[in-house]
């Protein structure tokens, strides 16, 4: 049988007619491979998502790479209540901070380019004066090392005196984390169930610290807020509240959401469902309160 590329000796090209993998099926079978090595191994999946991109820092100037996950690669599996975005093989919000290594600066990404002077000379003079960068391990980021960057961020959007609605969204986003961190946890360990409970309860005061600016941010802050419209921030107040069992501000914001001209039809069926829970919630309250 003649060859796939046979008769190209007429353009003088000799050989070619031996071809007959068109494909290269050992490269195929080396990326079955690696797909396959992948799979079973949750660091080297996180890895393969991820890439070093350059920043110039606002602050000192230094140019320095951080780690953050490819467009479009990770896969999103859904969210929480509280709209907490979970994806396949990867945790996005560990690689949600810029954190220069020469100076502690550290923000949000959407964030972190916009300082105004006299930002950056308080950063300057709280931060950078006595910062220490720490050493990172690994490929991936722990989520002990995540911790602590957003800690470092929230203390820079301190510093830097940002708008409630950033220091808020930041311990938001520390909560999601935390959140996550408990979820992954390894029940084998000895200290299971105390660390368990810990990383609950700083969830709950990043949370609540969320809440508190949130609020404080909607009274004094315009529209958008965060990237998130006005019917989403009194969705997201309103299942935290609904959470600390502030029923008064979920139900008010709830009834907002449902009354809305602009609300998407996804969004009021959501508040629908948050509405259920709250009445069940209010009952179960009050029926503790008579036993009582």
């Amino acid at each position: 049988m003649a060859g796939l590329l046979s008769g190209l000796e007429a353009f003088g090209l000799k050989g070619m007619d031996k071809v007959d993998d068109i494909y290269d099926k050992a490269k195929k079978e080396e990326e079955a491979k690696r797909a396959e090595e992948i799979r079973k191994d949750p660091v080297l999946a996180e890895q393969e998502l991820l890439f070093e991109k350059s920043y110039t820092c606002p602050i000192c100037d230094t140019e320095f790479k951080s780690r953050t996950v490819r467009i479009g690669k990770a896969k999103l599996i859904g969210t929480d209540l509280d709209l907490r975005p979970k994806y396949e093989t990867v945790d996005m919000l560990k690689y949600d901070i810029i954190l220069c290594p020469h100076c502690g600066y550290a923000a949000l990404s959407r964030y972190f380019k916009f300082l105004t002077a006299p930002q950056a000379k308080l950063i300057k003079e709280n931060i950078s004066a006595s910062f220490k960068p720490m050493k990172e391990e690994g490929t991936i980021y722990s989520y002990e090392e995540a911790l602590a960057r957003y800690k470092l961020t929230l203390a820079n959007a301190i510093v830097k005196r940002a708008k409630a609605s950033e220091k808020a969204y930041i311990c938001l986003k520390t909560a999601w984390l935390l959140r996550g961190q408990g979820e992954n946890l390894k029940k084998e360990d000895a200290d299971y169930d105390k660390k368990k409970a810990e990383i609950a309860q700083e969830e709950d005061e990043f949370l609540r610290n969320a809440l508190e600016g949130f609020l404080s941010a909607r009274q004094a802050e315009s529209f958008p807020m965060c990237g998130m419209d006005e019917v989403t921030v009194d969705y997201l107040i309103s299942v935290i509240a609904m959470r600390f069992e502030q029923f008064d501000i979920s139900s008010r914001l709830i009834a907002n959401i449902l009354a809305s001209h602009t609300a998407s039809p996804r969004m009021k069926d959501k508040a629908r469902d948050i509405k259920e829970m709250l009445v069940k919630q209010i009952r179960e309250n009050q029926s503790k309160k008579g036993k009582a």
